[in-house]
């Protein structure tokens, strides 16, 4: 069992959750607990010396009090490794660089930063065989306490195996300071499993993927209540941003649980890697992970509302099935879709995992037929409706149309296409395409009128 210091003193949905996930021993949240970092460390690393990793803005939110904590503690702390860039992609070549300087000594990696650092921290880790620590500096995303890494190799953004940290070190002092933008993309990618969770009741219906219930309690039973006070998570407050950060290390340990990131992304995450795939940036910047997940929640609910409100019970199965494409159709698809030749490679690969032939289809859309009245009902349960969600977003600062982030009208259009295709993971956008019915679904959301036809 692992043990934990929370912001009111006593939390047993993460006492719980400590008992069940593999990795992850430690988890200290709460005000001023940056200052425990040298007992946590000598706790699981006594006589071992300490590689600070960051970025520039990181180091500076918490490096120094990181460094001074471990030293109080008789800790040796080689020289940190403090990417020159504030914000540096994760990519394989920050991965390397990071093995390279643990490699040459007995070093236990710790990630003061959010989501890249952490990520190339934690494969870097593993690809030398060692645990590492994460001490978070914004609620930014929900990868703290989640086995595997979302890393760009090889021009595709993969998750990697490696396992979560054996400690993680959330401090509200440091975490409230961060900017108001980076807590609201964890408010984003929070409130993105409200979507991902109806994905993944789509994919227990009709792509033998059931549900894992222990995963599915740690992130859906409260996430609406953690999600509760977008304004409060804006303005900072303490209270507030624990419950986020509370929801984030609840869904990084279903993810740990799980082996998988199923219980925590859907098709809202595809078209974030789509975007990052194809080297996306606004404003001179890559926008941030929950910035773009926000904008692929809004993006996967509006369709789902669309096929929601189609009469799929009804659907005439022999003529969809009759206009779907062959395997050679598929590739030539695949082809006219992605510009980038190593996007085009991974849809490729992802397309052939996934294809149905035409009997497969058309005994997945009879089974569809069948279900439909109870499926659409507790899809509709699970959702909060489009409109709702994007005044969230506004409430807590993050993006809630996709030029916000620099992604105009057409271009998120076509997103729905490519999204679809880079991952074989079952999803609403497979749900669309398998019914023949993804084009008409966008032409009402994206036509006069529809959803997506104005901004806020």
């Amino acid at each position: 069992m692992g043990d934990f210091t929370i912001y009111d003193g006593s939390n047993p949905h993460i006492e719980a959750a400590l008992r069940m996930v593999s990795d992850t021993r430690c988890l200290r949240l709460g005000e001023g607990v940056i200052g425990q970092m040298g007992d946590v460390f000598t706790a699981y690393f006594s006589g071992r010396s300490a590689l600070i990793v960051a970025d520039t803005n990181t180091f500076a939110a918490a490096g120094k009090e990181v460094i001074d904590a471990l030293t109080a503690a008789g800790v040796q702390v080689v020289e940190p490794l403090v990417f020159d860039e504030p914000d540096p992609h994760a990519h394989i070549s920050h991965v390397e660089r990071i093995e390279q300087r643990i490699g040459a000594s007995d070093a236990i990696p710790i990630a003061v930063g959010s989501g890249t650092i952490n990520d190339v921290a934690k494969l870097a880790a593993h690809r030398c065989g060692r645990a590492y620590i994460a001490v978070g500096t914004a609620a930014s995303m929900d990868g703290y306490t989640s086995f595997g890494a979302s890393i760009i190799a090889d021009g595709a953004k993969q998750t990697f195996f490696c396992p979560a940290p054996i400690a993680v070190i959330a401090d509200l002092a440091v975490i409230t300071q961060a900017p108001s933008e980076l807590n609201a993309a964890g408010y984003g990618d929070l409130l993105a499993k409200i979507p991902a969770g109806a994905d993944w009741i789509l994919a227990a219906t009709l792509a033998s993927e059931p549900i894992e219930p222990q995963a599915w309690s740690l992130v859906q039973d409260h996430l609406r209540a953690w999600a509760s006070n977008p304004a409060a998570i804006r303005r900072g407050e303490p209270q507030a941003i624990a419950g986020l950060l509370e929801g984030l290390v609840m869904t990084g340990f279903a993810m740990q649980w799980s082996k998988s990131s199923r219980p925590a992304a859907g098709a809202e995450h595809q078209f974030s890697h789509l975007w990052d795939m194809c080297h996306h940036r606004h404003q001179g910047g890559v926008p941030l992970h929950g910035a773009k997940v926000a904008v692929g929640m809004l993006a996967s609910t509006r369709l789902y509302e669309a096929l929601l409100a189609e009469p799929l019970h009804e659907l005439d199965v022999p003529r969809v099935c009759a206009g779907w494409p062959s395997l050679d159709e598929v590739e030539e698809l695949v082809r006219r879709t992605h510009d980038l030749p190593e996007v085009r490679a991974v849809a490729w690969r992802e397309m052939q995992a996934k294809y149905l032939t035409r009997d497969q289809l058309a005994q997945r859309l009879e089974r569809l037929k069948a279900v439909w009245p109870d499926l659409r009902k507790r899809l509709q349960q699970q959702l909060i409706p489009s409109d709702e969600i994007a005044q969230m977003l506004h409430e807590v600062g993050a993006p809630d149309h996709c030029s916000r982030i620099g992604i105009d009208v057409s271009r998120l259009r076509r997103s729905h296409h490519e999204a679809w295709q880079i991952r074989s993971r079952f999803t609403v956008l497979d749900l669309a395409a398998e019914t023949g019915l993804m084009d008409t679904c966008l032409d009402r959301l994206f036509g006069p009128g529809g959803a997506w036809a104005g901004g806020r």
